[in-house]
């Protein structure tokens, strides 16, 4: 019994070593993107899932968007767009951009609505 719950416990240490960090340092977000970049955070690859500066743009599209902009040292910035707030996301990653943009539309929350309704 005792060797089993041992097993168990380690179990679980592997698989929260597995899913990356996201660091919550703004006390405001984007409606809808923590959600989101929890689901990207829980992917291997990624290593850590940091949103930055939120601001307010022209822009008027209603849906959440996240779009990879620059390649930095570490992984990529991407911007998540949401009516006319916009906001930077840092990931700290070894994927490449085009792995990047599979797993936002794996992930994104609005296809995969879709893909149940269906």
């Amino acid at each position: 019994m005792l060797l089993e719950n041992l097993k168990a416990i380690k179990e679980l240490n592997k698989k929260r070593q597995k899913m990356g960090r996201l660091v919550q340092n703004h006390s405001t977000h984007i409606e809808g993107l923590i959600k989101w970049l929890k689901k990207i955070a829980a992917i291997h690859e990624i290593k850590t899932v940091t949103p930055a500066s939120l601001s307010k743009t022209n822009g008027r599209g209603e849906n959440l968007g996240l779009k990879v902009t620059v390649k930095t040292n570490e992984g990529f910035k991407l911007l998540a767009r949401k009516g006319k707030l916009v906001q930077e996301v840092f990931l700290v990653t070894n994927l490449n951009e085009e792995e990047i943009i599979k797993i936002i539309e794996k992930t994104n929350p609005k296809s995969y609505r879709k893909k149940k309704r269906c």
